[in-house]
């Protein structure tokens, strides 16, 4: 892999992460139920996209199909189902656990990575694994306690989802950075066939709008490039990056705390996953995962 490419990846998955760790707290502002959110939220953002797309055609600039292959099928299903588990968690648990299960999301890469891309998983990454289920067992117990089990389980099944469509996405070698718009069509239809969505105030909408139409889509755009310069596992860890920034956010500007359990399970996760990144740039090869 070229040294550009590697810096080219890096940057576009940071922005990513970054951007990401805005989209709880604005879902949170709106204060829209799960599936108004949903069907608005997917809307937007499938409409955003797309209109990129019909502008670069227009332009005849280099733009890949906007469902590239039955690849960009699968991905686009597989966002769908992340996005629909990622909304309704975020109306059946907190902040806290919700970004310390989606965090799991790299060690999920990891192993589809090894067992469908025989990239091989380093003794680090195993141990790693342990650790993190540790920790997210820590937060599924509390979340039972609490009443928040099926919000927990749903924000782990995100987990899953997102990693699976990085796999394949890494796997395919295809500009599949439009998939995601397909994800949030389905998200939005599939909330449109539960309720009729109703309309938002002016202050949920502008919430809605400023993430449907402008924060999610980059975010969205720039983590699904990423696997065309990075491995699937190396993808993953930039959503750590929505890990560490949507509780800050949401604890900032709503005053949401996080229970004890959630912050020591999310700790050993969190503490398990940045120590696992470290240890694979300084020590171990760049194609071992």
């Amino acid at each position: 892999m070229r040294a550009t490419d590697h810096r080219k990846g890096v940057l576009l998955c940071f922005s990513g992460g970054m951007l990401l760790g805005f989209d709880v707290l604005l879902l949170r502002l709106s204060r829209t139920d799960a599936w108004t959110a949903m069907a608005w939220r997917g809307a937007m953002i499938f409409i955003v996209l797309f209109l990129f797309w019909l502008l670069m055609r227009a332009l005849h600039r280099p733009v890949a199909p906007f469902i590239n292959g039955w690849p960009g099928l699968l991905v686009s299903l597989l966002y769908g189902a992340g996005s629909v588990l990622f909304m309704l968690a975020v109306h059946r648990t907190t902040t806290a656990n919700l970004v310390f299960l989606l965090a799991f999301m790299p060690m999920f890469a990891a192993l589809f990575s090894w067992v469908f891309l025989s990239e091989n998983i380093s003794r680090s990454a195993l141990l790693t694994l342990v650790a993190a289920l540790a920790g997210i067992m820590i937060i599924v117990w509390d979340g039972m306690e609490r009443g928040s089990l099926s919000g927990d389980l749903m924000a782990l099944s995100v987990a899953i989802c997102m990693a699976a469509a990085l796999t394949l996405t890494r796997w395919c070698g295809r500009d599949l950075s439009l998939s995601p718009a397909m994800g949030q069509l389905v998200s939005s239809l599939f909330a449109m066939m539960i309720v009729i969505p109703a309309a938002p105030g002016a202050f949920a909408f502008g919430w809605l709008a400023l993430n449907g139409l402008l924060v999610v889509p980059l975010a969205l755009a720039f983590l699904a490039l990423g696997p065309r310069y990075l491995p699937a596992p190396e993808v993953a860890m930039f959503f750590l990056l929505e890990s560490v920034l949507a509780p800050f956010w949401v604890w900032l500007f709503l005053g949401e705390e996080a229970s004890i359990a959630s912050l020591i399970g999310g700790a050993i996760v969190i503490t398990a996953i940045l120590a696992h990144s470290l240890w694979q740039l300084k020590h171990a090869p760049k194609t071992e995962y």
